[in-house]
């Protein structure tokens, strides 16, 4: 399978919207918007990234949207993330598409979070050499209630 990252076009982003509104990838990614399926939320929501300096790209396999990856946050202080279609979770996708978007942006260190029981991103994170630096919790919208977190840093 031919992995690959482009800018995000206006048509990915309806893919983006069902995709986010997967009862289970929302469950596991955990930390979610409180409606992901206010489509005029998710709408402000990547208009004010699409025109910030994060850097989003829209995942492809084999030519087809399955998920989108960012850098986005304060220098230093910077963040990836990720969405991969559950449909193609399991596929080394996620890490494949992680591993070039760390190639497009060589700066470091860089920060992710993840819910602590969400093994698939965690191992996605440790194949791209982020480990963890610190246990956390938070509120997690998507399972209503405080759930434990870790922070994983990427160094030079």
């Amino acid at each position: 399978m031919q992995i690959a990252l482009r800018e995000v076009h206006d048509s990915d982003l309806p893919v983006f919207f069902r995709q986010m509104n997967d009862p289970e990838a929302l469950h596991m990614a955990a930390f979610t918007p409180k409606d992901p399926g206010d489509r005029d939320s998710f709408d402000a929501h990547w208009k004010r990234i699409r025109a910030s300096d994060a850097v989003h790209r829209t995942v492809l396999a084999d030519g087809d949207v399955v998920g989108s990856a960012a850098v986005y946050g304060e220098p230093g202080e910077r963040e990836v993330t990720y969405w991969i279609d559950r449909a193609y979770w399991g596929r080394g996708i996620a890490t494949a598409a992680l591993r070039e978007l760390l190639v497009q942006v060589p700066e470091r260190p860089l920060y992710a979070r993840a819910a602590a029981d969400n093994a698939g991103s965690l191992r996605v994170l440790h194949k791209c050499g982020f480990r963890v630096t610190a246990e956390a919790s938070g509120y997690a919208n998507a399972r209503g209630a405080e759930i434990d977190e870790l922070v994983l840093a990427l160094e030079a």
